[in-house]
């Protein structure tokens, strides 16, 4: 997927956040840490460094969500880390409900909360919680 087509996803998804741009995600791509994982539908584009690895942002288009694009990306993320990866994170909205349940599914556990972290279009802003899966050697994505 090209920077805009990404970014097109990710606003069609988030229609309640501000959209990340072309721009934010050819930076992003440009790194030699972040890896991009796509399925028809949806992409994640995470960043491992060392031991540790992030989900920065997972999008499946609205027209598709709920068959398992999102777990499957999930798993794919997970299963294709290294070996020397031990943990997991992500930060999802307090009030994505949904997304909530696939991560605590997948085995990610919230461990923090960053108050009032999205801000949102109407509305006041909403909580960010954090959530860290612990990965043992092989990294089962389910």
């Amino acid at each position: 997927m090209t920077p805009a087509e990404l970014a097109a996803l990710h606003a069609a998804a988030f229609t309640r956040d501000r959209p990340w741009s072309a721009e934010e995600f050819a930076s992003l791509l440009d790194s030699p840490f972040v890896a991009l994982t796509t399925r028809p539908g949806g992409f994640a584009l995470t960043r491992t460094i060392v031991d540790e690895s992030e989900l920065l942002t997972l999008a499946v288009d609205p027209a598709r969500q709920r068959r398992g694009i999102g777990r499957a990306l999930v798993h794919d993320w997970i299963t294709a880390l290294p070996p020397e990866t031990t943990s997991a994170f992500l930060e999802v909205a307090a009030d994505n409900t949904p997304a909530r349940a696939l991560y605590a599914s997948l085995g990610f556990a919230e461990v923090a909360t960053r108050r009032a972290y999205y801000a949102r279009s109407t509305g006041p802003a909403v909580d960010a919680c954090i959530l860290r899966r612990t990965l043992t050697h092989g990294h089962s994505g389910n």
